[in-house]
């Protein structure tokens, strides 16, 4: 499946009296890889959760294709096209990746019933090694999800989510908890996987060389409210963003190798 058009209109957002979505509109067009940065507190997460719909906005909508999902159930939002990852560990800390898999495809599907079966659907197990492949999970297909590592946790999460074939994919700081170079090896393979299947796909990172080295476009929030966006150049560059978040040091240092 390809990406899908995804528009942000004027969302808001509060929590009390704290303003967590400040009148957010952004476009992410079909295809694209798009990064979101921002100071702890920005209201990024904020942001996802008014997406796939885990809350619901005050005020403003949310447009997949030119079509208006706001405020539909979470799960009718996720078929719609709309994908983020799971926690696997607290959803199926017992499955092996394989079971992982078929269990979100089946229970997406509606078709329940098959999960009590010994084997998964032939169709189902097909999608399910296709994914693994992509993800380069087949070698570990038979592997409990608890008994991952955290990077291979992470790979899963991301392989569930792809399971149900997304227009658009979410992932919120799919690096953290990781070191340097299993750092760079996770953000490759999710730059494989864009270039594989061209969903639009937005991402929350908050290690800049990891946006400026794969991110298309760059959108920095602050205090709930779009600060700036452009390519990475124009938001490495830009004066506002400089001063609030980012320091003099990353205006001048280029990309990591």
């Amino acid at each position: 499946m390809r990406g899908g058009r995804l528009e942000l209109q004027g969302l808001r957002r509060s929590f009390g009296g704290v303003v967590a979505t400040d009148n957010v509109s952004l476009d992410f067009p079909a295809g694209t890889l798009s990064a979101i940065i921002g100071p702890n507190g920005a209201g990024k997460t904020t942001l996802f959760h008014l997406i796939s719909g885990r809350i619901r906005p005050d005020a403003g909508r949310v447009l997949l294709d030119g079509e208006d999902i706001t405020g539909l159930e979470r799960q009718e939002i996720v078929r719609r096209g709309i994908g983020r990852a799971f926690q696997v560990a607290n959803l199926f800390p017992s499955f092996t990746v394989s079971e992982s898999l078929a269990a979100a495809i089946l229970t997406h599907e509606g078709r329940t019933a098959s999960l009590f079966r010994a084997f998964p659907p032939m169709d189902v197990a097909t999608r399910a090694a296709e994914v693994m492949e992509l993800c380069g999970l087949s070698a570990l297909a038979g592997v409990q999800a608890r008994h991952l590592s955290h990077g291979d946790q992470k790979l899963l999460d991301i392989a569930l989510a792809l399971a149900l074939d997304p227009k658009v994919l979410l992932l919120d700081e799919p690096t953290a908890g990781m070191g340097p170079e299993e750092r760079w090896r996770m953000i490759e393979r999710v730059h494989r996987l864009w270039e594989a299947r061209r969903m639009t796909l937005v991402f929350i990172e908050h290690d800049m060389d990891i946006v400026f080295r794969i991110a298309e476009t760059v959108r920095v929030l602050r205090y709930g409210a779009v600060l700036a966006q452009g390519t990475p150049e124009e938001v490495r560059r830009n004066p506002a963003v400089i001063e609030a978040y980012l320091g003099a040091e990353h205006a001048l240092e280029g990309t990591a190798p």
